[in-house]
């Protein structure tokens, strides 16, 4: 039999099921957000919309979540490098500041309230902002429960140079959900 004539299979693209699943789980997280943002512009163009400024700790908010985002960067040089006490600090800093984001935003809401926007099915605008901000938040709460598994993972040496799946993963999804943050916060100062 002549071996030349088989043909041999196409190199296919690897990647860790995983990491795939997340991708997933992304792709149908900005499908959610795209499907309220998109509502909220229909709505808006409806009439019967209150406008109102955003509270400022808002701000103070979103700055927290981009440094988050610099330092899970740091963490993964780190574990690329294997510096555990680098990459245990630096694990610890970005939950520290994922937690501080979700406690600026309930400030943020009770600043809301203090202006009189609530939760309420007779303005919309007002309800919007809750449920993009809330929903955001419960995506956060997730992440900061994922960085404090891969704080673990780092603690007991799991995660290394030769094992970087994990906190890759964790990174992927703390970067898309503060890339959502800024993408939602600068959404709704343009569109009041």
């Amino acid at each position: 039999m002549d071996n030349t004539s088989i043909e041999k299979p196409e190199n296919t693209l690897k990647m860790h099921p995983q990491k795939f699943a997340l991708w997933i789980f992304i792709v149908s997280v900005v499908m959610m957000f795209g499907g309220f943002t998109s509502a909220y512009i229909v709505r808006q163009a409806e009439g019967n919309w209150d406008v109102f400024e955003l509270p400022n700790i808002l701000y103070v908010s979103t700055a927290v979540i981009i440094l988050s985002s610099v330092t899970m960067h740091w963490a993964v040089m780190e574990a690329r490098k294997d510096n555990f006490a680098k990459l245990k600090l630096a694990m610890v800093v970005t939950t520290v500041l994922g937690a501080a984001f979700l406690v600026l935003q309930f400030l943020g809401w009770g600043e809301l309230v203090d202006i009189n926007v609530y939760f309420s099915f007779s303005n919309p605008s007002n309800s919007f902002v809750y449920v993009l901000t809330g929903l955001h938040a419960i995506h956060v709460i997730s992440a900061v429960i994922y960085l404090l598994v891969t704080l673990y993972s780092a603690i007991s040496m799991k995660v290394h140079s030769r094992n970087m799946a994990r906190i890759e993963m964790c990174a992927t999804y703390w970067h898309f959900l503060d890339g959502l943050w800024v993408y939602l916060f600068l959404f709704m100062l343009l569109n009041r």
